[in-house]
């Protein structure tokens, strides 16, 4: 938890003072990551849906409906609108005529749902049709061997998942819009049940709020890991949890890309907390410092009493 040695190895003054900025800095990062995910409408499902590499479907099978094959079929679609609404009838105890309002709301939104598939009807055919074409490209191990095949099907993939890009941005304004619309036909003492959420469609063996739980948990998993570097908390044990959630970000873009969007930085990062790790650097500056020192002398004490 804090660093076992006696004594961390002799560093000189500037050795330590860069072992305290490392860790000050990286627990900033942190900290403020967690904050601007907390503040923001910010959501992992983008991250794990753009997954790639060896370990990519196991990444995008936290995202529900995450080829958006489910949300493309009306027939879902008005299966999973028509579910929210009677969900919603019998969470807040609908009147008559808040029943007729949600309805309503129902038909509006299948409606647009179903104007924007029409709009988009060619590219969604060509989306459909194209969908054994990636998984055979997915299933070949040359493409994922080499370097240029490789690139050739990640380009094939790009423009295969652009044909219906706007139209699920479309589609999934609308079900947003949907689900406040049915929250807001409740009247202010019906609210005290509490807020519904409309979940998508999952695929078989998906739960749809387990992505809900991650983009719960993640800002204060931030927000926590760079609260305990910056003060030098339980370094060795908090360095070694952030090394493993950074390098888990680095396999999930596997293997890296150049550009703004590399995850190369991730794994430097990941290298520099297990450096904290292994230095025990919460006991320069931090609080580890006053826990090592009274977990020794009770450690101490304890053998001399024994003995």
């Amino acid at each position: 938890m804090v660093g076992w040695g006696p004594y961390p190895r002799f560093l000189g003054f500037i050795g330590i003072g860069m072992l305290v900025l490392l860790r000050v800095t990286i627990g900033w990062h942190f900290f403020s990551e967690g904050v601007d995910k907390k503040t923001e409408d910010w959501s992992a499902a983008p991250f794990f849906a753009s997954a790639r590499g060896p370990f990519a479907d196991e990444f995008q099978r936290l995202v529900p409906d995450r080829r958006g094959l489910a949300r493309l079929d009306i027939e879902v679609t008005k299966k999973q609108l028509a579910g929210f609404r009677n969900v919603a009838i019998n969470h807040y105890g609908f009147g008559p005529d808040q029943k007729e309002e949600a309805q309503e709301a129902y038909v509006d939104a299948v409606k647009q749902v179903q104007y924007v598939l029409d709009t988009n009807a060619n590219e969604i055919e060509e989306y459909r049709l194209g969908l054994g074409r990636v998984q055979r490209l997915r299933a070949d191990p040359v493409r994922a061997d080499v370097s240029s095949l490789r690139g050739q099907r990640e380009t094939v993939e790009a423009e295969w998942k652009s044909l219906v890009k706007p139209a699920l941005v479309n589609i999934d304004v609308i079900w947003k819009v949907y689900e406040e619309t049915i929250n807001s036909v409740a009247s202010e003492g019906q609210r005290s049940s509490g807020y519904l959420k409309l979940y998508l469609p999952a695929e078989p063996g998906v739960d749809p709020q387990q992505i809900e739980w991650i983009d719960r948990f993640i800002p204060y998993f931030d927000m926590t890991i760079g609260i305990c570097l910056m003060v030098g908390l339980f370094t060795p044990m908090v360095s070694l949890v952030a090394a493993a959630f950074l390098f888990s970000v680095f396999l999930s873009q596997f293997p890296p890309a150049t550009g703004p969007f590399s995850t190369n930085y991730q794994l430097i990062e990941s290298m520099g907390c297990l450096v904290l790790a292994g230095t025990a650097a919460g006991r320069f500056a931090g609080l580890d410092f006053i826990l090592h020192a009274l977990i020794r002398r009770c450690w101490s004490s304890k053998e001399k009493t024994n003995g």
